[in-house]
């Protein structure tokens, strides 16, 4: 654990996710009292900030994470540390700039960058940097990668690609043609998505192999069928986005059903997964276990509102509505999230931060986040289905909003209650890293000092 800059990247993804669900908090008060905040900061920033620090919550976990299992758990020797260092350090400094260009409104990027666009050049160097880590790293070390490799690899280089894409707009061949630009953009923020989900379902298949000590899990034809399917996902499944646009709708079909198969696919992994464990299995990392388990469930429910959204006669109501949000809430924080906080659980039981951990407030929070995470869930479908009920033309009439006021006050509640169960999940997390991750900033005179008394102590 020595001098090892992964655990800060899960630290700082930690903080995001906290300071990302406040902003979501104080964005669904804005529906009871449309003045909240308007003069500290406007809904035109509160939203980018709540999308910036969500992602950016995905994206830095996901990344820590695969440091610490290239290096801890596979015992690898990272090619570059000095890197892994610079990455850190260039993402640590654009997380604090990223919420000073949107505070003082100094925008002019596109939905899920809003922040300036200048910032994307550090944000791809960092990119750049950790591919040839890990490319570096794993070809001069491994063959016959098995499929967590693969999808590793394969987000990051996508990701690469995607990000760049992202900022064709400021081409004038691609801004002055809306139906270039407007394709392009839902194409390559589609992509954006499915190259981190790569990340985090490669961060699921490695968990499993793990918690199951067994890499077979990992080199089956399923998995890798599945692997397949999450590259063609991340390649074409951002057709279905794009209902503006004057396409073939058999594109938009096909790109559905190849999102709705990777979906089924992880499902059957899963489950298969959890009933060829032991008991010994499950209760040595029980906590990995439940969020892996609660992803699942997830998939399932993001799945058959998929299925059910994506009826073109259904499609043309929901679209747009808070349906549409419910569907992003469950894959972001019932599918991503729960997944995550399963790297992070698992990592915590692996490394000096695990602690005697008190197992009833434990089981406590993880079932509270679920819970109030689905009544979250069933509040954005019932406000979706309200707007439509109402009709799009009279949704924002003063009268109609007073109708439905009691609706939005147990959303904003309910929102409240989600806020709070992902407090009792992060903080802890971040209490038991914060001591590890300071020592790693200390000078070396000093860090070698602790390290003699920690190995005493032991």
């Amino acid at each position: 654990m020595k001098r090892d800059f992964s655990l800060l990247f899960i630290l700082l993804g930690l903080i995001a996710l906290v300071i990302g669900v406040l902003f979501g908090l104080l964005i669904s008060m804005v529906y009871i009292f449309p003045g909240f905040f308007k003069d500290i900061v406007p809904f035109n920033q509160l939203r980018p900030m709540h999308t910036s620090f969500v992602i950016s919550w995905i994206i830095l976990t996901a990344i820590g994470g695969i440091y610490y299992y290239i290096q801890h758990e596979e015992k690898l020797q990272l090619f570059s540390r000095e890197l892994a260092k610079w990455h850190f350090a260039i993402y640590f400094a654009v997380a604090l700039i990223i919420p000073f260009s949107l505070l003082t409104n100094k925008m002019g990027g596109r939905e899920y960058l809003e922040f300036t666009p200048v910032l994307i050049l550090p944000i791809l160097m960092g990119w750049v940097f950790f591919g040839i880590n890990y490319y570096k790293t794993l070809f001069k070390s491994v063959k016959n990668w098995p499929a967590y490799y693969w999808m590793w690899g394969i987000g990051i280089a996508f990701m690469i690609f995607h990000l760049s894409e992202s900022n064709f707009w400021m081409f004038d061949s691609f801004r002055k043609d809306f139906i270039k630009d407007i394709s392009v953009q839902w194409k390559s923020y589609g992509s954006f998505v499915g190259s981190w989900n790569m990340l985090v379902y490669g961060t699921a298949l490695y968990l499993m192999s793990k918690i199951k000590d067994d890499v077979k899990i990992a080199r089956g034809r399923t998995t890798f069928f599945f692997m397949f399917l999450g590259l063609t996902n991340l390649m074409f499944g951002w057709a279905h986005h794009t209902y503006i646009i004057p396409t073939q709708p058999w594109i938009r079909y096909v790109a559905y059903a190849i999102s709705m198969t990777e979906w089924i696919i992880f499902i059957k992994i899963v489950w298969s997964w959890r009933k060829s464990l032991s008991k010994s299995d499950k209760t040595t990392n029980s906590m990995a276990y439940r969020f892996i388990l609660a992803s699942d469930f997830w998939v399932f429910l993001n799945l058959v509102m998929a299925l059910f959204m994506s009826i073109p006669s259904v499609n043309y109501y929901t679209h747009g509505t808070h349906i549409t949000v419910a569907h992003s809430m469950g894959t972001t924080i019932g599918i991503n999230t729960m997944i995550l906080f399963a790297s992070v659980s698992f990592i915590l039981s692996r490394s000096k931060a695990s602690c005697k951990n008190n197992q009833v407030f434990q089981k406590f929070s993880f079932y509270f986040l679920n819970g109030s995470l689905f009544i979250f869930w069933l509040m954005l479908i019932v406000l979706g289905l309200l707007k439509i009920d109402a009709g799009n033309a009279a949704a924002g009439s003063a009268s109609l909003l007073e109708s439905q006021a009691i609706y939005y006050i147990v959303f904003v509640f309910t929102g409240l209650l989600l806020f709070i169960s992902i407090l009792l999940i992060a903080i802890p997390m971040i209490y038991r890293l914060e001591p590890i991750c300071t020592t790693l900033l200390y000078p070396k005179t000093i860090q070698d000092e602790i390290d003699f008394i920690e190995e005493a102590e032991n």
